[in-house]
Parts: C-alpha cells; structure tokens; sequence
C-alpha cells in the first residue's frame, strides 16, 4: 500500500484505483476481525481471493504502459516482486493480512539503532538482542486475551521477578521452561 500511496501525486487514477482493491481488502478483514480462524479463512477465499485475481490482472495490464522508474511503475514491480507473500495470509485464518505487528515489535529497535550501535562487544550485542526478545514477548503476552483467565492479565514484572529468583537453580536442561510463553501457561490456571 505505501508504495501505491506515495504515487499518488505523480498518477492518480491508477494509484487510486490501486488503493480503492487494498480498502476492499482490509473492508473484509475488519469485517472478519472476531471471526475463529477457519472462518476468517474461509470469508477470505470468498471475498478476498477474487479481489487479489483483480488486483494481479490490474498489475499485469499496468506493468506493460507504467515506466519502469516511475513511482507508479516502481510500485507495481514492487507488488509483483512480492505477489507470493502478499497471498499468503489467505492460506490460513490466523495469519495477518500484514506486517505491522512485527513492524510494532521492533519499533523500539529501529528508533534507538543508533543508541545501540556500539554494545562494547558482540556478548553484550547477543544479550541486548535476547533481552529485547524477552521484553517485546512479555508486552505482546500482557495483551494476548488467551493467556487471561478470570480476568488475570500476564504480568511481565512478576515473570521478571520469578525467573530471576529461579533462573540459577533451575536445571538448564528445563530452561526453554522460563520462555515467557511456556512460563505464562504454566502459571494461567486451566478451567
């Protein structure tokens, strides 16, 4: 999409025309968005997959008349260059029409890159990077709605607390047991 907008200015009636297929795409997700996994993919292979048809024959036709270095045509190479991953969210239910969820993770990354650049060592470079894994799963647990029982949020302070009062003692054989996730399911009581 970002391609296609940022081309607007220099062709509008096909940027627009482009941007009008993405809404309709996205019209079907929101439509979708509490929808399990088997339905959302089955709404998907209804609705979406005769739009994404649309979408390829529009970039075939306008891949032949754009200039390869205009925006517009850059945009295109852009999409057709990636036509397998853009399709791929309709193989599975579960899977996000795109990446702004792993955009959001690193998000922090990215902004303080060059805070980071130098970590004095590549030890200190592989325990920052461990660490901001370890951080970014325990935010994203905090709001995953199926780890909550009774109302009970995951708590990343109190993971944090309890696995470094444990983690010297516990067998390193067993310690993909303190993984947030693998943690957090063994402390959410089962119903």
């Amino acid at each position: 999409r970002r391609k296609f907008f940022e081309a607007k200015s220099t062709n509008a009636p096909r940027t627009h025309q482009m941007l009008a297929f993405i809404r309709q795409l996205y019209d079907i997700e929101r439509d979708a968005k509490e929808f399990d996994d088997g339905r959302r993919a089955s709404l998907r292979r209804e609705k979406s997959a005769p739009i994404l048809n649309q979408i390829d024959t529009w970039l075939d036709d306008n891949a032949r008349s754009a200039l390869p270095k205009s925006p517009i045509g850059q945009a295109i190479a852009y999409a057709r260059s990636n036509w397998a991953a853009l399709n791929r969210y309709l193989e599975a239910g579960y899977l996000a029409i795109d990446n702004n969820a792993a955009e959001r993770a690193i998000k922090n990354v990215v902004i303080g890159r060059k805070n980071y650049l130098f970590c004095g060592s590549d030890e200190g470079g592989r325990t920052a990077a461990t660490i901001y894994s370890i951080t970014v799963t325990c935010k994203r647990l905090s709001t995953d709605s199926r780890l909550q029982a009774g109302g009970k949020r995951f708590d990343p302070f109190r993971y944090l607390r309890d696995v470094l009062a444990t983690v010297s003692t516990h067998p390193a054989k067993d310690l993909d047991e303190l993984l947030p996730d693998r943690w957090a399911a063994s402390k959410t009581p089962t119903p």
